[in-house]
């Protein structure tokens, strides 16, 4: 869990600045996108072989 302590005279603006930081550095987002709704297993494994595809497709690009 991220957790920021703002400082004495700091503004509410740099501590939120901070806490957004701070939050995408721990990688919250992506994993909250990804759980916002229910998964098929079949909608999984479509998204996982599209995922596949894409990454060969830019292995095989170069």
């Amino acid at each position: 869990m991220t957790q920021i302590i703002p400082g004495e005279y700091e503004g509410i603006e740099s501590s939120l600045r901070r806490f957004k930081r701070a939050v995408s550095k721990a990688g919250i987002f992506p994993d909250m996108k990804k759980h916002r709704h229910f998964e098929t297993p079949i909608e999984k494994r479509k998204r996982k072989e599209i995922a596949k595809h894409k990454q060969r497709k830019r292995k095989f690009r170069y």
